[in-house]
């Protein structure tokens, strides 16, 4: 996992030395986020707070252009009618760069690039797409995502379920509601390891997508952002927050 993102991430091409000139002043982000998608961003239990890779990023980058972060748990479903509402400054939460959002947000350079992968339980190691489609058998996906798209591509709307979070996947998947999850191989991974020898991936490399920031449309921030991601990048701060959330 970790070598092919490294890989993805490097040609990029956003590995020059920058000469930062973006300084926020101190200013403090308002940054919606759905903490519901280990390993990019969750709540710790023990503590409350917001925690994952998304997070370490969006810190490592303000420490670059001089601002703090402020990090509000949001629903999914509207965390994009909020940024452009004025309630956010901005939104990191494993956002796919696609058309369709480029027409009504902002978006930085791509961060990350991860591939789609399909859980499935341990028992039905083996199961492929053609399975999926010739046995009825069901995918499940957080609603309007780049996952649920894929799913209805792959294998037709008719066999999708569609939920409101990722967690509520994963437990119609342990009940025996849905026979699989397409999910981002970075969860995916995280998913397994939180449930192994219960829950695999069945089916990893499917679509890849490009993760960004994202800003409201017109925002200057977004110039920032950018000035701040790649000087992490330069200096090997991203390299190893990938080391630290996929080591294998």
């Amino acid at each position: 996992m970790m070598k092919t993102i490294l890989g993805v991430v490097a040609a990029l091409g956003l590995f020059a030395a920058p000469v930062l000139a973006a300084d926020l002043g101190g200013k403090v982000l308002k940054i919606g986020t759905d903490a519901t998608y280990p390993p990019m961003e969750t709540v710790d239990e023990a503590t409350g707070k917001i925690v994952g890779f998304d997070i370490d990023v969006m810190n490592a980058i303000c420490e670059k252009i001089n601002c703090k972060t402020n990090f509000v748990n949001t629903g999914w479903d509207g965390i994009f009618g909020a940024l452009q509402q004025g309630e956010f400054d901005m939104v990191i939460s494993g956002v796919s760069i696609t058309e369709e959002r480029d027409k009504i947000v902002d978006f930085s350079e791509p961060y990350l690039v991860v591939s789609q992968a399909i859980l499935i339980r341990v028992e039905d190691e083996g199961l492929t797409l053609a399975k999926f489609k010739s046995s009825g058998k069901k995918l499940a996906a957080q609603n309007a995502t780049t996952n649920a798209e894929l799913a209805k591509e792959l294998i037709g709307r008719d066999l999708v379920q569609l939920y409101d979070t990722y967690a509520g996947a994963i437990l119609a998947l342990q009940g025996g509601d849905v026979d699989g999850v397409i999910i981002d191989g970075t969860s995916a991974d995280a998913y397994e390891q939180q449930f192994a020898g219960e829950l695999t991936i069945g089916i990893k490399g499917l679509k890849a997508d490009p993760l960004g920031l994202v800003t409201p449309e017109g925002s200057e921030l977004v110039d920032s952002l950018n000035e701040g991601l790649a000087a992490i990048q330069s200096d090997g701060t991203l390299d190893e927050l990938i080391s630290k959330y996929w080591s294998k």
